[in-house]
């Protein structure tokens, strides 16, 4: 439901939001030194997947009211709290999620995990295989989070519609089967997820092989498997992928690793040097 929107409230929170984060914080690059403290215009825009003007407009207290898809993406963007979100929401006039919807806040627990992870490539998915958050091993492991399409990047968008990626499947077949079928699971779970709702619309309207294996019907839940990644820095490694279940947020943090003493491990060390020198170069 729609009611008045408060656009010099939500002017004040959006600032204020992106003036508490630094680039670290949401897996970004510092960059060239900073006049103002927080986060540029131009990475919450990327981060949320609006146009900088449009942001400026927001920020600005101009422009249209945002729809809840833009405002929920400005929350997630800007690492707001459940009750920080749903408070864009009110100034937004806008009716704040729902239960029964698939829950994209990562509660400040599991980010302060992702810190404390440092040693390993680490990220957190909601439940459609959207990635929420990861930490600077995991940016250094596949590339420009950011440069994924679409205001969040998706592993089944990834996998059915194409797009940047490091991943090289020995058994492509098999992997795109299990994230159907993990996303058939999902879909009992959340019936009614709007959002949902639309990734399974482009998917099937996108691909005809998601349609084909989707109407098959099998259905499994995604636990552990090994990944092959070709990376450009350290060629490539075989990584075991565990997934470690937050069942009260149906949210899952991946976790890669190499059994020790094996090459695949003497990679993952080089990719912590060269990894983190490559972040370092770049702020």
């Amino acid at each position: 439901m729609l009611g008045d929107m408060d656009r010099d409230g939500l002017a004040t929170a959006v600032v204020a939001a992106r003036a508490r984060l630094q680039p670290a914080d949401v897996g970004l690059p510092a960059g060239s030194p900073r006049r103002v403290p927080g986060l540029r215009r131009e990475e919450v825009a990327a981060l949320a997947g609006i146009s900088v003007d449009y942001l400026v407009r927001l920020e600005q207290g101009r422009g249209p009211r945002p729809s809840a898809q833009v405002v929920t993406a400005l929350s997630r963007a800007l690492r707001l709290s459940r009750d920080q979100r749903d408070h864009l929401h009110h100034l937004a006039g806008i009716d704040p999620p729902r239960p029964g919807r698939i829950d994209d806040v990562v509660r400040p627990g599991t980010l302060r995990v992702l810190d404390r992870v440092a040693d390993l490539p680490a990220m957190v998915l909601d439940a459609k295989g959207d990635v929420l958050a990861w930490n600077d091993l995991a940016l250094a492991l596949v590339g420009d989070l950011t440069a994924w399409p679409g205001a969040r990047p998706n592993i089944a968008r990834i996998q059915f519609l194409g797009g940047p990626g490091r991943v090289v499947h020995t058994d492509e077949g098999a992997a795109l089967a299990a994230t159907v079928a993990d996303l058939r699971a999902v879909s009992a779970r959340y019936p009614d997820d709007p959002d949902l709702a639309a990734l399974l619309t482009d998917l099937r309207r996108g691909s005809d092989r998601f349609a084909d294996l989707w109407d098959a019907g099998h259905v499994e839940v995604l636990r552990e498997a090994t990944k092959t990644f070709e990376h450009p820095g350290v060629g490539r490694l075989t990584l075991d992928c565990d997934v470690l279940a937050l069942p009260d947020a149906d949210q899952r943090v991946i976790v890669y690793s190499a059994a020790p003493g094996t090459r695949d491990a003497e990679a993952l060390d080089l990719l912590r040097v060269v990894g983190v020198q490559d972040l370092e170069g770049t702020r």
